[in-house]
């Protein structure tokens, strides 16, 4: 959810240094299960649009500024109360321009 929503603002996430102090790790195939196709060619066409190439570091980085960011833009959302609220933002995405 927090990926998507950052995906989902027009602005190029600032590349501010993101803590890696926690001991989880992911691999792509874990975080996209049946959507992990689809997810990287998302962000793959969202760093070609932001003129910042494809290449796996590029792509690597992006990833963590847009899940860190849509994970902040989720956390500090007060309309965020349950499920339903989210499945609203994803069935309604005009509302984040809102």
């Amino acid at each position: 959810w927090g990926f998507c929503r950052s995906l989902a603002e027009p602005s190029i996430p600032s590349p501010v240094p993101i803590p890696s102090d926690s001991n989880v790790e992911l691999t792509w195939d874990v975080f996209g299960g049946d959507m992990a196709d689809i997810l990287i060619i998302a962000l793959k066409q969202r760093c070609d649009r932001d003129n910042l190439g494809t290449e796996k570091d590029t792509l690597a980085k992006q990833f963590r500024l847009h899940l860190h960011r849509g994970i902040g833009y989720l956390a500090g959302d007060p309309n965020l109360k349950k499920i339903e609220n989210l499945i609203a933002i994803a069935l309604s995405p005009e509302k984040l321009r809102n």
